[in-house]
């Protein structure tokens, strides 16, 4: 274990008993359509699709179709995950960085008309690791493809944050740790990083790594690790990351991504379990 990595423990457990607790906005990555049940259940926001609201494929009339239609929803859009489909590669040897950059400057421009000032770079399609080939090179490639998507992002004032993936999804950016060091890299205040708990968990990754990149951190996601559910159904504790949250002064958002075999009715205990374990 290096020493940066004790004394960040050591501030873990010392430091956060001292700071302020804030709650953040709860919210939930599922479609403007649910947002009646989310609002009863007391949830801020909606974290949409990127591929299914923002329609970057298709054209101006279709998007604001459905702009039109959620300006009434009982909650807002704040924030968009699947940034990228899985055809538009951003590294390995069909790497389509110009084709996701004119990409990226629609979605990015449409969710901030939407009113959202959040992107989700997960995308494990586009951003694996092909085959035979080198994950430094890959590396390289995705960092440089970081440094040109961050001023398109500013232009629309969107912040992209960088989501770490499970083994099981993707076979490349699979911890905090490592997806810190890309952002560090990439080094532009429109990149940064997502802290996704459940992906933390599946990847066997402690809190720790937060206090490491928490300067980074810009949004957050969180399910149960079994069975990827909503907080609340199988009792799971995740309060030590909300810990660590607290502790690098973390002010963003807290979605939801999981699985729910009934929204209607696992809405108020999702939320409610956040809070408590908060």
């Amino acid at each position: 274990m290096s020493a940066i990595l004790v004394l960040a423990m050591l501030s873990f457990s010392f430091d956060s008993v001292f700071k302020p607790l804030p709650q953040p906005e709860i919210g939930v990555c599922t479609s403007y359509t649910n947002a009646d049940v989310l609002a009863k259940a007391g949830y801020s926001f909606i974290e949409e699709n990127v591929q299914s609201f923002l329609v970057p494929t298709k054209s101006e009339e279709e998007f604001e179709k459905i702009l039109e239609d959620a300006k009434n929803a009982a909650l807002p859009i704040k924030s968009f995950i699947i940034f990228l489909p899985g055809y538009l590669k951003s590294v390995g040897p069909d790497a389509v960085h110009a084709e996701i950059l004119d990409y990226a400057e629609i979605v990015f421009r449409r969710a901030s008309k939407a009113g959202a000032g959040i992107v989700v770079f997960g995308s494990s399609g586009s951003r694996s690791v092909p085959e035979g080939f080198s994950k430094e090179e890959a590396r390289k490639q995705f960092i440089q493809l970081g440094i040109a998507l961050g001023p398109i992002a500013a232009r629309h004032d969107v912040v992209l944050v960088l989501e770490p993936l499970n083994k099981k999804e993707c076979n490349f950016i699979n911890s905090v740790l490592e997806a810190g060091e890309i952002v560090e890299e990439v080094n532009h205040p429109n990149f940064q990083l997502l802290v996704d708990i459940y992906h933390m968990k599946m990847e066997g990754e402690g809190p720790e790594s937060i206090l490491l990149y928490g300067r980074f951190v810009k949004h957050a996601h969180v399910a149960e690790k079994e069975g990827r559910a909503v907080p609340g159904t199988h009792g799971e504790d995740i309060h030590p990351y909300y810990k660590a949250l607290k502790q690098v002064g973390y002010k963003g958002g807290m979605s939801i991504e999981g699985n729910w075999s009934d929204m209607e009715a696992q809405a108020s205990v999702g939320i409610k379990t956040i809070k408590n374990q908060w």
